[in-house]
């Protein structure tokens, strides 16, 4: 029987704290603290409005070779990992996949898309395609994809190698249990170990940006509220002594 690993999973007051703050922000902050290129370059959002934050569970495509792999949908489908990375999905996962760029084959379809909701999961990133499109749209699943194919997963040229190992999506390097954000920007890759600092520094940016925006909508000066200078901070704290700021 074909086994694969779990994923460690982050405690959930970070998801939930993380839900409150946009990709970009985080993007940005994470930029400054030394990752600079968090984005996944390829896929984009299917669905626009949508956001979702969790754990990264990782599946890996490989090009097909006739000695590792033999091809036939449904002879043995327990043989086929991309269904073994969907029995790990629990509440507020994402199911993360290099596809390698591949536009021919659609890694998931209207089924494992079905099953996939049914599990609780948050959203899918692929870089690559999936199928059945009309199908699957009536889900309303959150899906950040290169494009859409007709083709099946392993009809053309690439298959499932492995689940829940290291891979690289988009550009950037995504370990099994990464927090995955992602919104209409696009989505960002969250190691866990920075999460905490991450949501402290966006924190902070987010209410002076708050403060900043209202005083550039007064006609205020660019250079004095953007970012904010030294010389506004004490006109910041003032402000904040009566205006509560929520996160968004």
């Amino acid at each position: 029987m074909t086994h694969t690993p779990d994923i460690p999973r982050p405690p959930k007051e970070l998801i939930d704290a993380l839900k409150e703050i946009g990709a970009a922000t985080i993007s940005g902050t994470l930029g400054h603290m030394g990752f600079r290129n968090p984005h996944m370059v390829g896929p984009v959002p299917q669905n626009r409005g949508k956001s979702i934050v969790g754990p990264a569970l990782t599946l890996q495509f490989m090009p097909q070779r006739p000695d590792l792999f033999t091809e036939g949908e449904y002879a043995n489908p327990e043989t086929q990992l991309h269904r073994h990375v969907l029995y790990h999905v629990q509440e507020d996962d994402v199911v993360v996949v290099d596809a390698r760029g591949d536009m021919s084959s659609g890694v998931f379809g209207d089924m494992m898309s079905t099953y996939f909701k049914g599990r609780g999961g948050a959203g899918i990133v692929i870089d690559g395609c999936m199928r059945d499109r009309p199908n699957v749209e009536k889900l309303d699943l959150p899906l950040w994809l290169r494009g859409w194919t007709p083709n099946y997963h392993v009809q053309t040229g690439i298959y499932p190698n492995a689940v829940n190992v290291p891979i690289a999506c988009g550009g950037v390097t995504v370990i099994p249990g990464d927090i995955i954000v992602a919104d209409d920007d696009g989505v960002v890759v969250l190691p866990v170990a920075m999460a905490s600092k991450v949501i402290e520094e966006s924190q902070k940016h987010h209410e002076w940006e708050e403060f900043s925006r209202l005083k550039l909508m007064e006609g205020g000066s660019l250079q004095r509220y953007y970012p904010l200078h030294d010389d506004a901070r004490g006109e910041y704290e003032e402000w904040r002594k009566t205006n509560r700021v929520g996160t968004t």
